[in-house]
C-alpha cells in the first residue's frame, strides 16, 4: 500500500497540466589530437539569450519531419568537415529546470535535449567558420562553465567514450582503413591516459586476439624502422563484441 505522502504527491501531479515539449539535439563532438596527446571537444559561442556569449555544445532544435539522428548529423555538417567519424546517441536530458526559457515562456513548455556523442581525428576535422563568430576545439580538461547543463552532458559523454574504448571497436571508425599499431595506441593513450597499458603489452594482446590483419604494407615515419600497416577485421572481432576489457 502506498504511503500517505506518496498518495498526496501522485494526486498533486495528476492535477498538473500536461507539459508542451520542445526537443533539441546537443552534440558532444570529441577529437583526438594524438600529436599533442589531447582529447578535445568542440564548443560554439551562443549568439543569443539565454546564455548570450557563453560557450556551449553545438545544438539545434529538431525540425518538422526531421529524425533525431538527422538533426545530429545536420549540426555536425554545419560545424565540421570530416571523412571518418563515430556517432552514437548518448542520453536524454529533460530536467524541469534545465532551460531558463521554461520560467519565462508559456506555462508548461519544457526543453528536452537528446544528446549524441561523436569521435573524430583532430587532424582530419576541418572547422567550418562561415557565419560563426565563435567556434573552437577546447581541451576537455580546460572546458569553462558552459550554458544550460552542457557541462553535465559533456561529462556523461566523456565517461561513455572511455567505456566504449574498453570493449568496442569505436576507434576503427575513426582511424583510416590502414593504420599502424602505434596510431591505434596513441588514440587510446590520448583518451584513457598513458598509464592504461604500455605499448608492448597493448601490441601483444591485440595481435594475439586475431582481429587485426597485417596488410603486408610498411610505412616509414621518422628515423625508425618501417612500421606495418594493419586493417580491422570485423568478422574476426565478432566473438569479442561487447565483452569488457578487450582493449586494455
Amino acid at each position: 500500500m502506498p504511503g500517505r505522502n506518496q498518495k498526496k504527491f501522485s494526486t498533486s501531479l495528476n492535477q498538473q497540466p500536461l507539459a508542451d515539449f520542445k526537443v533539441g539535439v546537443d552534440n558532444v563532438i570529441f577529437s583526438v589530437d594524438t600529436e599533442k596527446n589531447r582529447l578535445l571537444v568542440l564548443l560554439v559561442m551562443r549568439q543569443q539569450e539565454p546564455f548570450l556569449n557563453y560557450w556551449s555544445l553545438p545544438g539545434t532544435l529538431v525540425r518538422e519531419g526531421e529524425s533525431l539522428e538527422d538533426a545530429a548529423y545536420r549540426i555536425m555538417a554545419e560545424k565540421i568537415r570530416v571523412k571518418n567519424l563515430y556517432l552514437e546517441q548518448l542520453y536524454t536530458f529533460g530536467g524541469p529546470e534545465r532551460d531558463p526559457r521554461e520560467a519565462t515562456g508559456s506555462y508548461g513548455v519544457r526543453y528536452l535535449s537528446v544528446s549524441y556523442f561523436a569521435l573524430v581525428r583532430f587532424e582530419e576535422a576541418e572547422l567550418i567558420a562561415d557565419g560563426v563568430t565563435g567556434i573552437a576545439w577546447y581541451p576537455v580538461k580546460q572546458v569553462p562553465k558552459l550554458s544550460f547543463d552542457h557541462n553535465e552532458i559533456l561529462a556523461y559523454g566523456h565517461r561513455r567514450l572511455r567505456n566504449k574504448l574498453e570493449y568496442s571497436p569505436v576507434a576503427f571508425e575513426v582511424l583510416p582503413e590502414m593504420f599502424t599499431l602505434n596510431d591505434l595506441y596513441q588514440l587510446y593513450t590520448t583518451v584513457l591516459g598513458e598509464n592504461f597499458s604500455d605499448y608492448s603489452n597493448f601490441r601483444a594482446r591485440l595481435l594475439k586476439l586475431g582481429f587485426l590483419s597485417d596488410t603486408g604494407v610498411k610505412v616509414s615515419r621518422g628515423a625508425g624502422r618501417p612500421a606495418s600497416l594493419y586493417k580491422f577485421d570485423a568478422e574476426a572481432f565478432a566473438p569479442f563484441k561487447d565483452k569488457p576489457l578487450v582493449f586494455i
